[in-house]
Order: C-alpha cells, then structure tokens, then sequence
C-alpha cells in the first residue's frame, strides 16, 4: 500500500513550473557567465555536449539560427528532454493517484 505525502505533491508542482520558468527566462539568460564544463575549462577541448544548455534554451525560444550555433545536437537532445519530462510528471501523477486511490479518497 502506497501513501502520498507532501513531496510527491511538490515533486509534481517543480515539474509543471520548472519549464514555465525557463520559458519566462530570456533567450540569452545563459549565454554569459563562467565556463562549467570540465573538459572545456581544464583541457580547452569542447566536448559533444559543449554549449546544450544555451543551445536548448534559444531551441525552446524559436530561436534556431543561435541554437544551431551553440550545438548542433540540440535539435535531437530538446525532443528528448521533453519526452523524458512527459514520462516523468506521468508517473509521479500516477504515483499520487494509485496512492490516493488506495487510501479511498
């Protein structure tokens, strides 16, 4: 028997509201700022993933020309995110209703 607590409901509101967020960001919110990826600050070698996450947030903007410049593979890698990001709020929303449904609410 499964019960729902207080977290699965906000595991379930951070999802919906994480990508509002990032809509309600402008475009470039990251194109500034430190180098974060190891190969690139401590080697000077872009890796494949050099770049993604200014990539995906131009992709999300309609932003194509900027996000084909950050990283090509970005137009692979955003379908997938979003796919992944569907499964995932599915199965915490199943989570807190077979619990619900258990208690007998």
């Amino acid at each position: 028997m499964q019960r729902t607590n207080w977290f699965d409901y906000f595991h379930l509101a951070f999802l919906i509201i994480t990508p509002i967020v990032v809509l309600l960001l402008p475009a470039d919110y990251f194109d500034t700022g430190p180098v974060l990826c190891p190969s690139k600050r401590f080697f000077d070698i872009e890796c494949l993933g050099c770049g993604m996450t200014r990539a995906v947030m131009h992709l999300v903007h309609f932003d194509f020309d900027s996000a084909i410049y950050y990283n090509k593979l970005s137009f692979i890698v955003t379908p997938v995110l979003g796919a992944y990001w569907l499964l995932w709020i599915r199965k915490v929303a199943d989570k807190i209703k077979n619990a619900r449904t258990a208690a007998g609410d």
